[in-house]
């Protein structure tokens, strides 16, 4: 199998920290691509669509793509139960809250990043970021005695958004009132996982 990802990308995160977690890593090979919501690489553009990584390419079936999709099925060939049945609505909740939190704060980025200067427009700016502050204060509030758990795709989320916070979005500074979160992703960040992944 093929992951095309690119190194910052916390989607393609999401998807390495699951092949390390799944036992899986050994089995894709990771194709780093350069590419933007306006200018597509070619190779992300055969393999998905849309545009968008990460996407994964099988030889015994078509391309997935999403990383929520990959992660999904990463999980159901290794049989790690990563989405487990007794909880699975929660699960997939808190990784949908998680994506929740990259899509604002990537909205953040590649409106500052892609825009001219004289069109960027603050108060999206500020929208997106109410989106992420609210999220994780949601998830500080109500989602600790899940996260502390047994590993399951919804801390691989957490831990990839929160890590994509710092890495682009320090200066907001998330923890702030959010102390119970932030001494979980402080231990969480140390996986083997996460710490061979990390974005540079």
């Amino acid at each position: 199998m093929q992951l095309i990802s690119a190194k910052p990308s916390p989607y393609g995160r999401k998807v390495k920290v699951t092949l390390i977690e799944t036992g899986l890593i050994d089995q894709v090979e990771i194709v780093e691509v350069m590419t933007t919501p306006v200018a597509t690489d070619a190779t992300v553009a055969a393999a998905n669509p849309v545009g968008k990584i990460p996407a994964l390419i099988r030889d015994e079936g078509p391309t997935l793509y999403d990383s929520r999709v990959i992660c999904r099925y990463l999980d159901a060939r290794a049989g790690t139960k990563l989405y487990p049945e007794g909880r699975i609505w929660e699960t997939l909740t808190l990784e949908a809250t998680a994506d929740g939190i990259l899509d604002a704060a990537l909205a953040m980025v590649y409106e500052r990043r892609v825009r001219p200067e004289d069109m960027v427009y603050e108060p999206w700016i500020e929208a997106q970021w109410e989106k992420v502050a609210r999220s994780v204060a949601a998830v500080n509030a109500r989602w600790m005695s899940h996260l502390r758990g047994p590993l399951d795709a919804g801390q691989i989320a957490v831990g990839c958004a929160l890590g994509y916070l710092d890495f682009r979005l320090d200066d907001r500074g998330w923890r702030k009132g959010n102390d119970a979160l932030a001494d979980w992703f402080k231990a969480f960040a140390e996986r083997d996982s996460m710490t061979a992944t990390a974005p540079d």
